[in-house]
């Protein structure tokens, strides 16, 4: 008899009858990926907070990069990153609220909150793809050195002047090479708006502009600034006209900064994808009576579980690229 006890209790020790922590299966799987999944983002902040110490006197300033507002012209740091990043939050909240509501079988909340949630999720992620479009576009187009290094153009006020405000007219127009057009099916990126010629005999005709460089002052936390009578020693060393970034070059500085972003920013806005499509899922089951069905609303829960996730890692990639 007490043979046959232990057995049957082995055997479902075995089988999953027991739950750790007093959690289901499907909560610890979750966490187990949570955990893996945070260590998998720790490793690429990690990466970027080395390489931005290594060349810390010559990355990009955040609040020299992200000024863009949609529909708004103007110099505006951080503002619309600070909006994407309260929508995130926000939606956390009303995921709180969808599973607190699931808690209490209430599935007129749910369907509530988790619509709120998806809401939510969508404007960061449109949000998100417009800042790549404005980022891979560019704003005002600096030139790079034959060493690699990127200077830009301002004013006597330091600030930052579009390339195709003070350069020179065209003398020719030149198509862009396509593979239609081109000599052995070769091709090109877009053309520039304005070539490295325009931009220089357009800068020597206005002296009242100056030159900004890669470098930092590590006191001021301000990029150095060089006049215009000392900007000719640099500019003698121009290479091409950089419009936008990609992964080989960008406007703003150092091509490490667009690499990292594009890789870190579109890995975290997979998440957010991946996370807007699951509680779509989970919020039609909601609206057919799923899990009114079953009794319980654990799928609200471990679903909720991801998006905080997913909403702490933003916080973190917010600091590390646009905070420090």
């Amino acid at each position: 008899m007490d043979a046959t006890v232990a057995e049957n209790q082995s055997t479902n020790t075995w089988s999953g009858g027991e739950n750790p922590l007093g959690a289901s299966y499907g909560k610890m799987m979750m966490w187990f990926f949570i955990m893996s999944d945070a260590l998998t983002f720790s490793g690429f902040l990690g990466a970027y907070g080395l390489m931005r110490f290594k060349f810390i006197d010559t990355w990009p300033i955040a609040d020299k990069v992200f000024t863009h507002v949609p529909f708004v012209h103007g110099d505006y740091p951080m503002y619309y990153v600070a909006f994407m990043t309260f929508v995130l939050i926000f939606s956390s909240v009303t995921m709180v609220l969808a599973v607190d509501a699931g808690h209490h079988l209430k599935k007129g909340k749910v369907t509530f909150y988790m619509l709120l949630t998806i809401i939510g999720g969508l404007i960061f992620l449109g949000s998100q793809a417009w800042e790549w479009t404005h980022f891979i576009g560019g704003e005002n187009g600096a030139v790079q050195l034959q060493d690699g290094k990127i200077v830009q153009f301002v004013n006597a006020k330091g600030h930052q002047v579009k390339l195709e405000d003070f350069a020179a007219p065209k003398t020719d127009e030149r198509i862009q090479l396509t593979s239609s057009k081109g000599l052995w099916f070769m091709s090109e990126p877009a053309l520039v708006p304005v070539n490295l010629e325009q931009v220089l005999k357009g800068f020597d005709s206005h002296p009242e502009l100056n030159l900004r460089l890669e470098k930092i002052d590590l006191k001021t936390k301000e990029k150095l600034i060089v006049s215009h009578a000392e900007a000719a020693k640099y500019l003698a060393e121009a290479k091409q006209v950089v419009k936008g970034a990609n992964l080989h070059v960008n406007e703003y500085g150092k091509t490490l900064f667009g690499d990292f972003f594009f890789f870190i920013t579109g890995f975290h806005g997979f998440h957010v994808f991946s996370g807007i499509l699951i509680n779509c899922i989970i919020f039609f089951n909601v609206i057919i009576g799923t899990y009114e069905r079953r009794g319980h609303y654990e799928m609200v829960e471990k679903v909720g579980l991801y998006w905080h996730f997913v909403d702490l890692v933003w916080v973190f990639v917010f600091t590390f690229f646009y905070l420090v």
